[in-house]
């Protein structure tokens, strides 16, 4: 296997990032043009239900964990995977799972990082495609083997280390996508609870139109997944106002995964230097020389 810029990959060309995010209609535009379909949900799901030609990967989570160089044996199972599916990263590459689902978004981010250059994400998923009246198909898929080079991207990631040393910079902004009581240290899912220093906290599901849609889901006052559409760009807008888009900003949630839908979404809104904390609060938490607050924190200011 040749795993491409091992050395070389700071010299990669700068990416656009904005227009990401597409709705049924883009994704139709998308097949029409040959661009390869992933469905980011499991093997199940999308037996059962996929959009047309759409492939799904064995082992996707070793991708979505983003590797980085230094695991060099993971990068060549994934390098593998993805060239089994045939999700060749030089091609157009639209990623899908649930509407809503951070895995959708997780998936974006890992074909980014491994290489993709023309990657977007269909936020409403298998349910908006079904919703908009277009053709299902159900089984296995047919899979049409790729050649596929990795080149992983360190800028989109941070180490916790450099996170730490970025801690207090007046350049530097920090976003927490978890939950209110989990970032006020109510809510413990690690070692210690609470959020990093500086963070401010911007719940993952205040994306959505309902952001509330999950809790209603679970006490079965709403039977479908339509609050968790994406909002318009105009009520986004006003959610980061308080961020500056020319700052390095830096997203993370509890392990990383409702974070990558975050980081999709500030991408999308033209924030240019976001960069994803993997290890996120799992790892944060579990190092003891990691400084820790608790409390509701304030709220970001421009």
């Amino acid at each position: 296997m040749r795993l491409v810029a091992l050395l070389g990959f700071l010299l990669l060309p700068s990416v656009s990032f904005a227009d990401i995010i597409v709705d049924a209609s883009r994704v139709a535009d998308a097949m029409s043009r040959g661009a390869v379909v992933w469905d980011a949900r499991d093997a199940t799901s999308y037996r059962q239900a996929h959009l047309p030609g759409a492939i799904t990967v064995a082992e996707a989570e070793r991708a979505l964990r983003l590797p980085t160089i230094r695991e060099f044996d993971e990068l060549v199972r994934v390098e593998k995977a993805f060239g089994e599916a045939g999700l060749d990263l030089s091609r157009e590459i639209v990623v899908y799972a649930n509407r809503g689902s951070p895995v959708a978004y997780a998936a974006f981010a890992a074909a980014q990082y491994l290489g993709a250059r023309k990657v977007v994400v269909f936020h409403d998923g298998i349910e908006g495609w079904h919703e908009s009246g277009r053709p299902i198909e159900t089984g296995d898929g047919r899979r049409v083997p790729a050649a596929v080079r990795l080149a992983p991207d360190p800028r989109m990631t941070i180490t916790t280390d450099e996170l730490l040393a970025r801690l207090g910079k007046p350049d530097v902004q920090i976003v927490d996508a978890r939950t209110p009581a989990e970032y006020a240290g109510r809510d413990v899912r690690a070692p210690r609870g609470g959020h990093v220093p500086g963070a401010v906290n911007i719940p993952y599901e205040s994306n959505w139109t309902d952001p509330e849609t999950n809790l209603k889901l679970a006490r079965r006052l709403v039977n479908d997944t339509r609050g968790m559409a994406l909002k318009s760009l105009a009520e986004l807008r006003p959610l980061y106002a308080g961020l500056d888009p020319g700052k390095e900003t830096i997203v993370y949630c509890q392990t990383g995964g409702r974070a990558s839908e975050t980081f999709g979404v500030l991408k999308e809104l033209g924030f240019t230097k976001v960069r994803l904390y993997k290890p996120s609060w799992a790892g944060w938490a579990s190092r003891p020389d990691t400084p820790v607050e608790t409390g509701p924190g304030r709220p970001a200011r421009p």
